[in-house]
């Protein structure tokens, strides 16, 4: 889940491009490919998935070329709000929430995840399942582990992605995803996936490629593991009073939110902050001069999905506006 707010970017990039084979193949890698298998085997992995999902796989160079390249970005905060929380995806998000009402409301009760944040983080890492990516995973994650830069997270991501397919969640021939290996409408990685998916329609696989209750009920279980608590929101835009410190506006400064009223803080409109025992952070996305927000402990738990103050607060935003707050 470490994906910077580039990541849909990039995943666009993907489906544009999605890699073709070297020319010729390479003796090394058929040689690190066999110890692949080797590995794979003893750990309980079968000669039929085994030939299924690595024969034939060979690297793919867009792949090293997208790993090598990721820009640094130098989107403005409110330009990258624009473009992901817009009229557009805000307007889809609320039909699609009324839409699988019924199944976010039961998901939303078994995990105690308020249904607004899943459909925003489904909005927002897909785009509501339209933008999943069309990378083969297997071949992918053997790319970016063959390659040494990151060799140890990869080869073990790898070797997730094999006991996903032999657990029968979904086919070799279909394991698609992002150029990283990340995967489904959910973008899982396959660590993630073992930790985190759930088979909520109790068919045995858990499909978050393409059965919507296994997507969000997935994305309701990963929050809920890393500790959502659905009695809070995720936090809001306020304003700082004038010469506020910057140096304040930090994950590591935690007061109450009678304390930061104390200090001058106030809604975005003026008014008394919420008269709740919250421990809350303000956060300042933009830098200095910029929108700044009041975060609590479930904004935090976005973070852990995808540690970009970007994605976290735009998850938060449309969450909002797809629920009319």
């Amino acid at each position: 889940m470490k994906r910077t707010f580039l990541k849909l970017t990039l995943i666009a990039v993907g489906f544009l491009l999605p890699g073709h084979a070297f020319a010729e193949p390479d003796a090394k890698f058929i040689e690190w490919l066999d110890g692949v298998r080797t590995e794979a085997r003893a750990s309980g992995i079968s000669e039929t998935i085994l030939d299924q999902s690595l024969t034939g796989v060979e690297p793919i160079p867009r792949i090293i070329e997208l790993d090598r390249n990721q820009p640094e970005s130098t989107i403005t905060f409110t330009q990258y709000i624009d473009r992901i929380v817009n009229a557009t995806r805000v307007k889809k998000g609320r039909a699609l929430y009324d839409k699988h009402r019924v199944i976010l409301d039961q998901v939303g009760a078994e995990f105690g995840v308020q249904p607004r944040f899943i459909v925003a983080l489904w909005g927002i890492e897909t785009n509501f399942g339209g933008f999943t990516g069309g990378f083969p995973v297997v071949s992918a994650l053997a790319t970016l582990a063959y390659d040494g830069r990151r060799s140890e997270y990869f080869r073990s991501e790898l070797m997730k992605a094999l006991q996903i397919l032999e657990e029968g969640h979904i086919a070799p021939k279909d394991m698609k995803g992002s150029w990283a290996g990340a995967m489904g409408q959910s973008q899982f990685m396959p660590s993630s996936f073992l930790a985190y998916a759930h088979d909520h329609d109790g068919d045995g696989a858990k499909d978050i490629w393409n059965t919507q209750a296994d997507v969000f009920a997935s994305a309701a279980n990963y929050l809920k593991g890393v500790g959502w608590n659905d009695d809070l929101t995720w936090g809001r835009e306020v304003r700082v009073p004038e010469g506020f410190d910057a140096s304040q506006a930090s994950l590591d400064v935690v007061r109450s939110i009678a304390e930061w009223q104390q200090l001058g803080v106030r809604r975005v409109d003026g008014t008394n902050l919420p008269a709740r025992d919250i421990q809350a952070s303000i956060i300042l996305p933009g830098g200095p001069g910029q929108p700044a927000f009041m975060i609590y402990d479930n904004y935090r738990a976005t973070l852990r999905w995808n540690r970009s103050h970007y994605f976290a607060t735009a998850v938060g935003l449309l969450s909002d506006r797809i629920a009319y707050r």
